[in-house]
């Protein structure tokens, strides 16, 4: 019963306009004054403060300014993606899914390559002739391919609290991050075909070289993190560091795309980004310490494992669980609110800790794309003016693709594990 109202409480608090670091916050306290505890105050600023002051941690901030510092201008980054899909049925929209899938992971949040990257995109294509409905869609969904593609904040917050390692979670989003893509590219070719959207004439080959060979630098950004992790260089937050001091040397003095007058903004909008997912974290931190005291996840896994014994069915109890809970809170507060909640469970059915890390980041992208709760959702439709209904509609055959990519690794382990296991193996 006190499971039920709990998060009944939390999800009615969000439905009714509380942010939802607030939300949590005020559930855990609510219950605890409710239970007569006099220790509830004390016990909330040491969570609060304990939640943010990993070193793990630090790499979110630092991250996210190399994503604003990469998506900042942007001209040939952009230019190649167009030569390299921008002669299929739809080209910008192929132009659109390729663009986050080489790029926009460079933030590892959703949200910021929908705001950032995705503006320009979607003006691009409104310039071009392409439906606003159409080109404010595809922006949302390939905005979700970024937190998949390493480096990815979620993988650094899953890593953070389970200990698993962020170098393996890193790995292990390469292959999904690219069916995701795939999907996506799929879902435009279709939508373009129906909708008659013109075709583009086939670059030629030189031309193709050419655009590589300036874009080749911002192409090994992920390299070098992906590379120097894997070569004991530097650790997740420390290749973040790096990220940040790398994308301000080629943006700066390499594309020239960004100028000293362009600094105070970014970083302005890095600081404000990073304490919004850090203030959730801080929040999650105290309702997750609630949860323990009260035995909720306890109460869960029993309910579960009564329920059912098969591991198939529950995974499929588990996803429906991410998936509800993204359509009303925040993805990261459903990281960290279920990840204890979780991890006993998946040792106890053998499922692999790196794959249920992929498993629960592709819940959460698909809970940034679903009303009431969509952030990704309502951040494209503030800045392209489509409302959240008809974008709704619009995401459909790209939300399909996205989950059936997300059953594809829940139920054949390989597609995550191959790399990881293949390059980190225990």
């Amino acid at each position: 019963m006190l499971t039920i109202a709990v998060f009944v409480g939390l999800i009615g608090l969000v439905l009714i306009g509380v942010p939802i670091a607030v939300a949590m916050g005020l559930t855990a306290l609510i219950t605890f004054v409710l239970l007569g505890k006099s220790f509830v105050l004390p016990i909330m600023a040491q969570c609060m403060y304990s939640a943010t002051t990993g070193f793990t941690l630090l790499a979110i901030p630092f991250f996210i300014l190399a994503g604003n510092l990469m998506n900042t201008g942007g001209i040939t980054r952009r230019v190649f993606a167009l030569a390299l899909v921008g002669h299929l049925r739809g080209g910008l929209g192929h132009v659109n899914v390729v663009s986050s899938m080489i790029f926009s992971g460079m933030s590892g949040a959703a949200v910021a390559d929908a705001a950032g990257l995705g503006l320009v995109e979607m003006e691009a294509m409104t310039k071009n002739g392409y439906p606003k409905d159409f080109s404010a869609a595809i922006t949302a969904a390939s905005s979700t391919i970024g937190p998949v593609v390493p480096p990815s904040i979620p993988f650094v917050i899953y890593g953070s609290i389970t200990g698993v390692s962020i170098g393996k979670l890193f790995f292990a989003g390469f292959v999904p991050g690219a069916l995701m893509g795939l999907a996506m590219m799929v879902g435009v070719y279709f939508v373009s075909k129906r909708r008659n959207f013109p075709m583009r004439e086939r670059v030629s080959i030189r031309f193709l070289l050419l655009t590589f060979k300036e874009a080749v630098l911002a192409l090994f950004m992920p390299v070098i993190i992906i590379g120097g992790i894997l070569g004991g260089l530097f650790t997740p937050t420390e290749a973040a560091v790096v990220a940040s001091i790398y994308a301000r040397i080629i943006g700066g003095f390499v594309y020239r795309e960004i100028t000293l007058a362009d600094l105070p903004s970014i970083l302005w909008t890095s600081i404000e980004q990073s304490v919004k997912v850090l203030f959730i974290i801080s929040a999650a931190g105290f309702f997750g310490w609630m949860m323990v005291h009260q035995s909720i996840p306890e109460q869960v896994i029993t309910g579960l494992t009564e329920f059912t014994s098969s591991r198939v069915t529950l995974l499929l109890v588990v996803i429906a669980v991410l998936i509800v809970l993204g359509c009303f809170l925040e993805g990261i507060a459903v990281l960290v609110i279920t990840i204890p909640v979780f991890m006993p469970l998946i040792a106890q059915y053998g499922i692999d800790p790196v794959q249920f890390g992929v498993i629960m980041t592709l819940c959460s992208m698909l809970g940034l794309l679903t009303p009431p709760v969509g952030m990704s959702l309502y951040a494209v439709s503030s800045i392209s003016d489509v409302p959240v209904g008809r974008l709704s509609v619009e995401l459909s055959p790209y939300l399909l693709g996205i989950f059936m990519v997300l059953l594809l690794i829940s139920f054949v382990p390989e597609i995550s594990l191959w790399l990881p296991n293949l390059l980190l193996p225990d």
